[in-house]
């Protein structure tokens, strides 16, 4: 068996195509166009890859943006102050923090005084919240809501299936599994402490690895025919790998490549909910 590739770059296609033709009717009509304020903190190389990446992808559907970068040594109480200018600027949609920051920023004070309509990482606690109980309104985290829309609009069935989510993370794998029991799975939470994970992971239908440890799942400890979403960047000699050892595609139904599986995803996703933040604003 070879798994059929669940194809990320291919599904943020089409939602950058449907972001482009409602950010071009919206306009068209009168209202105002969307903007995304991006900040970084520092100068690291890759985080300054991926605002640029954000950036692009912003343009390339019609959405405004704008650039702040701060020095290394900037104090939290610079970028809170920098936070509550984007709050209060109507022309702000949406607002992305690229994290890492530097280690002298508190950022837990950073997500706390963004906007939670702006959020678009959807990192706020009163985000958090709404997703956690399954209510409207809230903003979906990027990486988990990326997940998400590939597995359906790849044909996954998520009603019924075992989902196991390996990882615990606020960012990923706690959002993941709530997103995953909202669309009626049932859910399995694991992590680099579960007991014999193997017998977790091999109750899987869908199996999402994000625990951030190269190697982590073997082949011999996945499903036959199972869907395996690979969340992880990890470097193991210069090279990107996910979660996920040698040989699972051999044994896996489904399997997203890493990368050009999950990563093209979490973009798509921030670029809609920009859009939908500015929809959420004004109308």
């Amino acid at each position: 068996m070879t798994a059929r590739v669940l194809d990320g770059r291919a599904v943020a296609k089409q939602i950058y195509e449907e972001v482009t033709a409602a950010v071009s009717e919206r306009v068209s009509r009168g209202s105002s166009r969307p903007r995304l304020a991006t900040v970084l903190v520092g100068e690291d190389p890759a985080s300054a890859k991926y605002v640029e990446l954000k950036q692009r992808n912003a343009h390339s559907v019609g959405i405004e943006s704008e650039d702040h970068r701060l020095p290394s040594n900037t104090t939290t109480d610079e970028l809170l102050s920098l936070v509550e200018q984007m709050n209060r600027d109507e022309n702000v949609s949406a607002i992305l923090i690229q994290q890492p920051t530097p280690k002298q920023i508190d950022m837990r004070q950073i997500v706390f005084a963004l906007d939670p309509v702006k959020d678009v990482d959807g990192f706020h606690p009163l985000n958090a919240g709404l997703v956690a109980l399954g209510l409207p309104g809230g903003v979906e985290p990027c990486t988990p809501a990326g997940i998400i829309e590939l597995l359906l609009r790849s044909g996954i069935a998520i009603e019924g299936a075992n989902a196991v989510v390996v990882g615990r993370s606020n960012l990923v794998g706690k959002p993941t599994a709530l997103l995953l029991l909202k669309r009626h799975a049932t859910v399995t939470l694991c992590h680099t402490r579960t007991k014999d994970l193997a017998s977790h992971t091999l109750t899987a239908d869908i199996l999402v690895a994000a625990a951030g440890r190269a190697h982590l799942v073997g082949k011999e400890m996945v499903k036959a025919g199972a869907v395996v979403v690979d969340v992880s960047t990890n470097w193991v000699d210069g090279r990107q790998v996910g979660d996920l050892g040698a040989g699972v595609e051999t044994v896996a139904g489904w399997l997203t490549p890493n990368p050009g599986g999950v990563g093209p995803m979490t973009r798509a996703m921030l670029i809609r909910n920009t859009f939908e933040a500015e929809v959420h604003r004004k109308g």
